[in-house]
């Protein structure tokens, strides 16, 4: 995923994608990386993020391999500290990666 992230129903985009991440999980034999490019969430963006990392904590939790990648731009520091504040609320691996690096 890619991008900003402030739509006026934030339920019908991140409804679809965590039914799909709950469904792939649930089923798959294979792992889950999920490649973060975000430059901004609204507040009902962070919400729906978190519900995603729950998911894929609980996943975790039962023997699933998930890995988030935060990926951020040097010149937009408010995107890396989003990434670590996520990152401190889950177990599973979360890497925090610079585009520039």
């Amino acid at each position: 995923m890619s991008g900003e992230s402030y739509p006026e129903n934030s339920f019908e985009l991140y409804d679809q994608l965590i039914q799909w991440i709950e469904s792939y999980l649930s089923s798959a034999e294979h792992s889950l990386t999920l490649e973060l490019h975000l430059n901004y969430l609204n507040t009902s963006s962070i919400r729906f993020m978190i519900d995603i990392f729950d998911s894929l904590q609980t996943a975790f939790e039962s023997g699933k391999e998930v890995l988030v990648q935060w990926m951020f731009d040097d010149r937009n520091p408010r995107s890396a500290e989003l990434g670590s504040e996520f990152k401190e609320d889950y177990t599973f691996p979360f890497l925090i990666l610079s585009i520039n690096a």
